[in-house]
């Protein structure tokens, strides 16, 4: 069974489509790991309430997320993972990576995970990926052990700078980024 932790940052529209992915994911063989950023663990919305998101994702993996930096860190030596997912993936989290923030639980599991040359699957969910942060993406789609759940515009018309993965990808993507490659096709129609 491969050890995998879940990031889960605020793109909270799409939380619901990420619990809808954790079956297939287990069923491929997966043990969770969840791992949350300070806005999920804290926030209520009109999606979710912080608590009952948390308890969807305990009922699923089994598992109570890590909620802080400190709770992170050890992730990346003396608890090693064997892939990292950000899903969602914001733009914040996204540009945080890509410059090598680490001010969340999120983004120092990234940091710890990558240091051992681990391979981290990218979710995005943005409003901005083809504005702002466009240049965050193209500067992780060469980085390497980087790789990212093919993704394409969800809502061209009214969002134009909005991108968005497909979910149901994940788990080819996630079994392509352990040995070493890009899921393809990368953009989606």
């Amino acid at each position: 069974m491969k050890k995998l932790g879940l990031c889960v940052t605020g793109s909270f529209c799409t939380l619901k489509n990420v619990l809808n992915s954790l079956d297939a994911i287990i069923d491929s063989g997966f043990d969770i790991t969840p791992i949350f950023s300070f806005n999920v663990a804290t926030l209520d919305t009109r999606f979710f309430t912080h608590a009952d998101f948390e308890a969807e994702i305990v009922k699923k993996t089994g598992q109570t997320p890590i909620k802080t930096i400190v709770e992170a860190e050890p992730l990346g030596t003396s608890q090693p993972l064997d892939i990292m997912l950000v899903a969602p993936c914001t733009g914040n989290t996204l540009a945080k990576i890509a410059h090598g923030v680490t001010d969340t639980p999120v983004t120092m599991a990234v940091k710890a995970h990558l240091r051992n040359n681990r391979p981290v699957v990218l979710a995005i969910a943005s409003n901005d990926s083809l504005a702002a942060n466009a240049r965050n993406i193209g500067k992780l789609l060469n980085t390497k052990n980087i790789y990212v759940v093919p993704f394409g515009q969800d809502s061209p018309t009214k969002k134009p700078n909005s991108l968005i993965s497909d979910v149901s990808l994940i788990v080819p993507t996630l079994l392509a980024a352990l040995n070493g490659t890009q899921y393809q096709p990368l953009l989606l129609k």
